[in-house]
């Protein structure tokens, strides 16, 4: 798996690179998300045929940055993970993401309503930690949810490594995160998903898009896939989880190098 990190960091070192000032000018106005789930090996292989239609967004002469989460839930019921599981809408996401590199930390509010439609909300907090032992933020928490931090409690942490691709018409934005591993607050257990890599694509859905026949050369296919709801499930076994077994046994697949 080194030899295949390597890879991937020398095929996205090839890319030309895009600043986070000129990512500014993207504006998606009929955005659509589809999100893919695929392995490193294919990882590689996608960053080799971008070449030539896709930009790297550099920071500080990085193209690949690593992001920590954590996320809150009810302690006794976990609403929101269930919620998620049982399909229903609308529903909420309360979280802290630290932009590990450059030390940012935001608490974000993520809904999607009845339509299917997703807004995110967020605030710029000191850190994760000064969420979880002073609360802060708890006024922009309380606007948007209608929850206190006394009502919720963090339930899980992630780590992973992200690359975001552009396409040279700035019609597409791909996120690509890989060395995902989680840790259970309640639990405290921890897991990785070696191998494993998800790609999300934000896009205009009126132009054409030079990734999608990738991914189809590639045969990797569109796969709904919640970090918070999957490292939930394979880090509290308290939890429900028939609806995600599919999703659960397809990453099994995946790293084991069999889909």
């Amino acid at each position: 798996m080194e030899s295949t990190l390597q890879q991937i960091a020398s095929l996205v070192g090839e890319l030309p690179p895009i600043t986070l000032e000129q990512m500014k000018s993207i504006r998606l106005m009929n955005r659509t998300d589809t999100k893919f789930v695929t392995s490193l090996p294919n990882l590689a292989a996608l960053l080799a045929l971008a070449k030539g239609s896709y930009y790297a967004q550099e920071i500080d002469g990085k193209r690949i940055s690593p992001y920590t989460t954590v996320y809150w839930d009810t302690p006794e019921d976990h609403a929101m993970f269930r919620r998620h599981h049982c399909k229903h809408m609308p529903r909420t996401k309360v979280r802290v993401r630290t932009y590990v590199d450059s030390a940012q930390s935001f608490l974000e509010i993520k809904k999607k309503n009845n339509h299917g439609k997703t807004s995110k909300k967020r605030v710029s907090v000191p850190s994760a930690e000064a969420v979880m032992s002073n609360h802060a933020g708890e006024d922009f928490l309380t606007e948007r949810t209608g929850y206190t931090f006394d009502d919720i409690i963090p339930t899980l942490g992630n780590r992973f490594s992200r690359i975001t691709l552009v396409n040279f018409a700035k019609t597409e934005r791909l996120t690509i995160d890989f060395n995902l591993s989680f840790h259970n607050y309640e639990t405290l257990a921890d897991t990785a998903m070696d191998n494993i890599v998800i790609i999300e694509l934000k896009r205009d859905g009126r132009q054409p898009s030079p990734i999608l026949s990738i991914l189809r050369t590639l045969r990797i296919k569109p796969s709904g896939f919640s970090k918070y709801c999957i490292g939930s499930a394979m880090t509290n076994d308290l939890l429900p989880q028939n609806r995600f077994k599919p999703r659960l046994r397809k990453m099994e697949r995946i790293a084991a190098g069999r889909h």
